[in-house]
């Protein structure tokens, strides 16, 4: 690695992890993978090809049978060394994802906590795939349902959250018994070949964990696709790319699983604890410095206070330090790549010119890398472009809204429905507005809603399945009903 910034890059694996080996691409294909502080170059990693997907499928289906019938206790205990070791290595981890992704390292340390917890959440989940045993209703036979893992899986993986998107799908996938190939974003592949080292050091046979970085994603994914051997796609990103896998996913009725995109709003009402709601905000929105599906997109503010709360978000933003994700006092780190902050400098300049007004930020700052500035807008129009696609980026546009029935209105008048945001002090209001806001997920008086242990996902065009919590492992299991009489 040219800039070795840390020990633990200095010997980190830049091929491909097939069947438990660490191998160059078939036709010897190299991409670059870039420092988003600087826009200089971090290392170059094997580009898996068409070939390289054919030979991941190869192992994970050598390995699958034995995998499958390894006991779930044993299954489960290699999970939670895969938890400890990366409990153990968290710092790290936490700075290699700063370097490839950008991230502060507040946040970053905090991806790395979190994604942990999904391998032991799944150990601890893999000996609880019960079936169940009872007596048909007509008397005449018993209802026996066995759960069964679902077979080879392909799990895309985006680069927001290269430990934790990797874990949240790698977890539940190993504790059902499948064996698998993970397609990691290639704007950061790093974090997932440091996965792979993990698993193989906490005991996962070669085979079942397979890691093909690829530049030529489309093409990979799609041959894995059809596969006949391949039963399962799980996808983390866009809805756009997400619609194209589930038509690719048709051809061989692959079973998916699809966490699209978001567009969430964050409704606050003029009752609400106001402090406790800027709090909030600042979770919601500048965690990852707003590259998160989950971010709070839209800002709908009750007029009464909307003035107050604008001018006391833009005070916390102005005081947020911007800078390299590596540096310790860094709290907002550059966005991944160029063409993020190109498309959150457009989507402003979009805003402004439909009559929006900017009270802090609204630009790129004169420097080296990918930055844009913490940024509030004001007096944003209900029907502006920025309020209709994800900003992925730390702009916070504010709506002001009169009534209830206006603030659902609005904040469900978009095709997504992953996540909603609602403070209140009024609890019959908030459970009444989550129960009407078209969202998988509500934070009530909370920034922050995800957990290993609960299903994460959305409705609308926001997804397909859950990930987290029971839910999770089931979408790795076939339920099996075998009718018999005794």
């Amino acid at each position: 690695m040219a800039d070795n910034r840390a020990g633990f890059l200095a010997d980190l694996p830049t091929d491909l992890y097939i069947d438990g080996k660490w191998v160059p691409a078939a036709d010897g294909g190299r991409f670059d993978v870039l420092d988003p502080a600087t826009g200089d170059l971090l290392v170059s990693v094997a580009d898996g090809s068409v070939t390289d997907a054919g030979h991941a499928v190869d192992a994970a289906a050598a390995a699958a049978g034995e995998w499958a019938a390894t006991a779930p206790r044993v299954r489960g205990e290699i999970l939670r060394r895969a938890f400890e070791l990366m409990t153990a290595q968290a710092e790290d981890l936490a700075r290699l994802i700063s370097l490839e992704n950008g991230k502060a390292l507040p946040d970053a340390r905090g991806e790395v906590a979190y994604a942990a917890e999904f391998f032991r959440w799944y150990g601890e989940e893999a000996v609880r795939t019960t079936g169940t045993a009872v007596t048909a209703p007509s008397g005449a036979n018993k209802i026996l349902v066995l759960h069964q893992p679902v077979g080879i899986c392909v799990l895309v993986t985006p680069w927001n959250f290269p430990a934790a998107m990797a874990t949240r799908k790698i977890g539940p996938a190993l504790a059902a018994g499948c064996t698998v190939v993970l397609k990691p974003a290639s704007d950061t592949p790093l974090t997932a070949l440091a996965m792979a080292r993990i698993l193989e050091a906490a005991g996962v046979p070669p085979g079942v964990v397979n890691v093909l970085p690829a530049r030529r994603s489309g093409q990979v994914v799609s041959s894995m696709l059809h596969d006949p051997r391949v039963r399962k796609l799980s996808f983390t990103g866009s809805t756009e790319v997400g619609r194209t896998l589930l038509r690719e996913a048709a051809d061989m009725v692959v079973n998916t699983s699809m966490e699209l995109g978001g567009n969430a709003p964050f409704i606050v009402f003029a009752d609400a604890d106001l402090e406790a709601a800027l709090d909030g905000a600042m979770i919601a929105k500048m965690r990852n410095a707003g590259e998160a599906c989950t971010a709070a997109n839209r800002f709908y503010v009750e007029s009464s206070v909307a003035d107050e709360f604008s001018r006391r978000l833009a005070a916390r933003l102005e005081a947020l330090v911007v800078g390299p994700g590596t540096q310790e006092s860094t709290q907002v780190g550059p966005l991944v790549n160029e063409e993020s902050a190109t498309k959150v400098a457009d989507l402003v300049r979009s805003a402004l010119d439909e009559g929006a007004q900017i009270i802090t930020g609204g630009s790129r700052p004169d420097r080296m890398g990918f930055y844009f500035e913490p940024t509030v807008l004001v007096n944003v129009h209900p029907d502006a472009a920025i309020l209709s696609e994800e900003i992925f980026g730390p702009v916070a546009p504010i709506v002001t809204f009169e009534t209830e029935a206006e603030a659902i209105r609005q904040a469900n008048g978009t095709e997504y429905g992953l996540v909603a945001y609602v403070y209140t002090r009024d609890l019959a209001r908030g459970l009444r507005v989550s129960e009407a806001l078209e969202s998988g997920m509500v934070g009530l008086n909370r920034g922050l809603v995800s957990d290993p242990a609960a299903p994460f996902g959305g409705v609308k065009q926001s997804g397909i399945g859950r990930e987290g919590g029971h839910s999770g492992v089931l979408d790795y299991l076939e339920p099996k009903y075998i009718a018999v009489q005794w």
